[in-house]
This record gives C-alpha cells, sequence and structure tokens, in this order.
C-alpha cells in the first residue's frame, strides 16, 4: 500500500482535530518505508498532527526537504531529540542562509540555526542530481532549466560578499513517487516554477505525469499567468489531478479548477491520498 498524506498546512479538513500553519508537511508511506517530506513551520504542529492521525516519528526512514525556508523546516526541532541519526536528503544549496526583507531588516527565514551545526554535518545528504531516496521514490535533483516563469518572492534574499541578491532558490526541489499509471509529483514550494518543475520531471524521467500534490506558489500570479499555466498543462499533461495547498493561492486553485473542474481539489492538512 502506497499513501500521501497531507501532515501540515495553512488550512486543515473541516471537522478534524488536526491544527493549521503556514507550513507544510506530507508523509509518504510505501511498502518499503515511510519518508517525511518536509516538517512545517513548528514542531508543535507537526507533532500534534502526527498523532492526530495516527502516525509515529519513530516510523520515519528518512527526512527529505524540498528547501531551506522555516515553514518548511521549523519542525525539525521535534524531529531529532527522537531521532538524532535520521537521514535527510536536500539540495547542496540548502545551508545558504537565507533572509526575509520585512519592515526595514533583513530576517533569517533558513534552516533552525538552533539545532546546531553537527545536526546537519552528520545527518544530511547532499545531492543535486535525482536520489532514490525509497524504492520508486525521488527526489528531483535541482531543476537548473528554467524558462518559465519562477515561484518568486520580492522579498527573499540571499547574501553575497556582503551584498544582497535576490534569492535563487537552488535549493528547491519536488519528490517523484514512480507508479505503474505514471508519476506523483509531490511539491513544497515549487520555487523554481510549477512549469518548470514539470518540464524538468517529464525529461528526467521519461514517463507520464498523472498528479501533483502540494504547494505551487501561484499565489501572485496573474490572470494572464495562470491562463498560461492552464493552457501548458492542457497541452502537454492532459490529463493531470491537482492536490493543491499552502502557497498556491486563492485565485490560483479557482482559475484551474475552472479549467479542469473536478481534477483539481484542495489538500488540506489531514488529507489522505492512495496511490494504487
Amino acid at each position: 500500500m502506497k499513501r500521501i498524506i497531507c501532515v501540515v498546512d495553512n488550512t486543515v479538513q473541516r471537522g478534524s482535530q488536526l491544527w493549521g500553519e503556514h507550513g507544510l508537511a506530507f508523509w509518504i508511506e510505501t511498502e518499503h518505508g515511510c519518508l517525511l517530506f518536509d516538517t512545517g513551520q513548528s514542531g508543535t504542529v507537526l507533532t500534534h498532527n502526527l498523532d492526530v492521525l495516527g502516525l509515529r516519528l519513530h516510523d520515519v526512514d528518512a527526512l527529505a526537504l524540498s528547501h531551506a525556508h522555516i515553514d518548511h523546516t521549523g519542525g525539525m526541532r521535534a524531529i531529532f531529540p527522537l531521532n538524532k541519526k535520521l537521514r535527510m536528503i536536500a539540495n547542496p544549496s540548502i545551508l545558504r542562509p537565507r533572509y526575509s526583507f520585512s519592515e526595514g531588516e533583513y530576517k533569517s527565514i533558513g534552516l533552525p540555526s538552533d539545532l546546531g551545526v553537527e545536526t546537519y554535518t552528520s545527518n544530511l545528504q547532499l545531492n543535486d542530481s535525482p536520489v532514490e531516496v525509497l524504492p520508486g521514490l525521488w527526489t528531483t535533483g535541482e531543476i537548473a532549466e528554467r524558462s518559465e516563469p519562477e515561484g518568486r518572492s520580492a522579498s527573499h534574499f540571499i547574501q553575497v560578499e556582503g551584498e544582497w541578491h535576490p534569492d535563487p532558490y537552488l535549493d528547491d526541489m519536488s519528490l517523484v513517487m514512480d507508479t505503474q499509471k505514471g508519476l506523483i509529483i509531490i511539491c513544497g514550494c515549487c520555487h523554481a516554477g510549477l512549469l518548470n518543475t514539470l518540464a524538468h520531471v517529464r525529461n528526467t524521467f521519461r514517463r507520464p505525469i498523472i498528479a501533483i500534490l502540494g504547494g505551487t506558489h501561484l499565489a501572485n500570479a496573474d490572470d494572464a499567468y495562470l491562463e498560461h499555466v492552464s493552457n501548458v498543462l492542457r497541452d502537454q499533461y492532459d490529463p493531470l489531478f491537482l492536490y493543491l495547498n499552502h502557497c498556491t493561492g486563492e485565485s490560483a486553485y479557482l482559475a484551474l479548477a475552472n479549467a479542469f473542474g473536478a481534477r483539481v481539489k484542495p489538500c488540506p492538512a489531514g488529507t489522505i491520498y492512495m496511490v494504487n
């Protein structure tokens, strides 16, 4: 049995006892083991939701990180006291400090610094190429070709030789699950750009893409670009199912739902996607 469970999201299933926060985490379970993809923003919400869902951190075989931002990595604070040797997989660029400019100052929004250097140096496996984390479950590797717009925020920066530069989001990656019917892409934030991510997966894995789950960072996309995204999805990836959350944005969700109808669904915390 394979299943993908949204553990943390901005929203939760109506009527559930789950908690929401601005963040994202997926529990991915296969016959070969369990993977946690991102950790949400706080260990409090992560551990509460895992408990409500009947999932145990002790059962996690590995942790994959979509990128460094704290709303995807902050929950690591709750994980490592329980499993100090947990294998982590990420892009090499994830160790670069990240900042957000707000209220006139640059604020750190990268990996939790209070975990200590030894956590990252002893457990983190860095690779910019696709990695098979569990049989049939891969990272995308670095999404280098970005001919389409990225999922960008004007407030995100890195520092290079004392100067501030827009974050290039080189650490952004997604997961790819290989199934009998085709590929399922699980996205964290899609800072590399949704269409760039899809093209990268198609060119790397050479199989049809049947579903996308997660954040697509279309919250700031205008109507013209949302129409373009819908046209590309229809022309190049149809039929495709989308389970959208986190940074997708309400306007983008409605635009895609108008374009593809019942094949577009929300993916709040508590959503369980069964893989046949």
